[in-house]
């Protein structure tokens, strides 16, 4: 073990040689951008596409300011404030490993009920863009429509307090509110969220939402900012102490390092009303329509993502490399991608929908990245309508195969139910996970109860073709268990 060096701006000279440190002065970066939700993923991602640009000698007005809105964020600003805000970033990799510090973010804004400090800086001039990454289920949409949940009882808060809001979005608009009155002009509201749209959701989150309050504000931010769809990819596992240990193994003290694989892609459309970093000289890719991209990415890499997420935990496995190493499971993804998911798919520039699945098989292949099934399959109750049920759309419309997509479905269903094959408790795994343990153990009597859920599924419940056969294969999984089940879909 080498001696462990505590990271902070002042001891990045004292590293091993064989870690990668920011090539430029830290203390001559200014702030150009707010990112709210700094998770792992940013930090992996549209930290290190920026840091790269300032190794570069580019782009030092564009440094990014942390910000959070949830109570849980404060300790993440806690740790990465002792750091200076700086990051090892671990990339796993069968070849080898390898570490590397990002010092892209320079500050971490205080956690606050009302969001004033996060609303005094989005509203400076020199914060050009904002983005976020609050989750898929973060933008209060209604699953079932699409829609804004303008009922929903935080937004229904933000609308009565404008000035003292709760959410990103609230703050974003009162920062906005802010900049028409002083003159400074709108900013670009990016979000880089794991949805079809992204930018157009959060465009109806954030007008819809002031239009409660301000409809003439909303018009404004309506007429003036900009909302760029974008495509992220990276897989970024949570951090632990096994991590923490990783970022050890290099030397370096960090109570927040972040672990990824050897790959990054990050196609943004480009929209952009107050500038914009040149994120395409580090690689990321800048285009006119990204919808092509993401819906290649969303169904087949977040929807093959649930296809085993659900069914590896359920059978005990950990990891998302011990699921695909699981002979039914890896075939599970396979017949289902190929035969119901890939038809749907076009092409994009360089790579085709069944290149791109080789590709996804060996990425969740990757034996050094501890990616949890747990994880993964974190809030089905947005992942599901957002990744899966879409593509059982397309086929129910086209009159292409559903069944495997209805057995996913059935899996979500039975994992729902709360244990495992062996009888042990699955910990609650979702924001509405007892609703949905309740819905789940309904349907082992009724299995229609499930579909039932019209927040989730829409209509898809009248569908007889697919209510058949969901049906099937929950009842099959309630009596012959997943492996039996899973045996006889790959043999049909």
């Amino acid at each position: 073990m080498k001696p462990l060096v505590p990271l902070s701006d002042s001891s990045l000279g004292q590293l091993a040689s064989d870690i990668r440190t920011p090539k430029y002065d830290r203390a001559n970066l200014t702030a150009g951008m707010v990112h709210i939700g700094l998770g792992n993923f940013h930090r992996a991602h549209q930290a290190w596409y920026t840091h790269r640009l300032f190794d570069a000698g580019k782009n030092h007005d564009w440094a990014i300011v942390g910000a959070g809105v949830r109570p849980s964020d404060a300790l993440q600003r806690e740790k990465l404030l002792a750091q200076n805000c700086l990051t090892t970033l671990i990339e796993l990799d069968p070849s080898g490993t390898s570490a590397e510090i990002c010092g892209a973010m320079i500050d971490y804004l205080p956690v606050e009920p009302t969001n004033q400090a996060l609303i005094t800086c989005m509203a400076r001039p020199e914060i050009r863009i904002v983005s976020l990454t609050v989750t898929e289920g973060g933008y209060y949409l209604d699953a079932a429509t699409g829609g804004f949940d303008a009922g929903h009882p935080e937004i229904r808060h933000d609308a009565e307090n404008p000035a003292e809001p709760r959410t990103a979005f609230g703050a974003m608009i009162a920062a906005l509110r802010l900049r028409r009155e002083s003159g400074t002009g709108p900013f670009t509201c990016m979000s880089c969220d794991n949805l079809q749209g992204n930018g157009t959701v959060l465009h109806q989150t954030l007008t819809s939402l002031a239009r409660l309050s301000d409809p003439d504000l909303a018009a404004w931010i309506d007429q003036n900012c900009s909302f760029p769809d974008s495509m992220v990819d990276c897989i970024v596992p949570a951090t632990g102490p096994k991590e923490i240990a990783l970022a050890a193994a290099f030397g370096v003290a960090d109570n927040a390092p972040v672990t990824h694989e050897n790959f990054r892609q990050w196609v943004i459309e480009d929209n952009f009303c107050a500038g914009r970093p040149s994120w395409d000289d580090a690689g990321a890719v800048l285009v006119n329509d990204v919808d092509l991209y993401e819906t290649m990415k969303i169904r087949m890499l977040n929807g093959g993502h649930q296809i085993i997420a659900g069914a590896g935990d359920l059978l005990g496995l950990e990891t998302v490399a011990q699921a695909m190493a699981h002979p039914q499971l890896n075939a599970l993804m396979r017949k289902v991608e190929t035969e119901e998911i890939v038809p749907h798919i076009a092409p994009v520039p360089n790579i085709t929908p069944l290149a791109y699945l080789d590709l996804i098989t060996a990425r969740f292949s990757n034996s050094e990245i501890f990616d949890t099934t747990r994880r993964v399959a974190f809030d089905g109750s947005s992942r599901q309508p957002g990744f899966i049920i879409p593509s059982i759309r397309d086929g129910l419309q086209s009159g292409a195969p559903v069944e495997g997509l209805a057995l996913v479905s059935a899996i979500w269903a039975r994992y729902c139910q709360g244990h495992r094959e062996d009888g042990s408790t699955i910990a609650p795994n979702d924001p509405h996970w007892e609703d949905l343990t309740q819905t789940a153990q309904e349907a082992a009597d009724a299995p229609m109860r499930w579909l039932e859920m019209s927040q989730y599924y829409g209509d898809l419940g009248q569908n007889q073709r697919f209510a058949d056969a969901f049906t099937q294969w929950f009842e099959k999984i309630q009596t012959k268990g997943l492996e039996d089940t899973l045996e006889g879909y790959l043999n049909s």
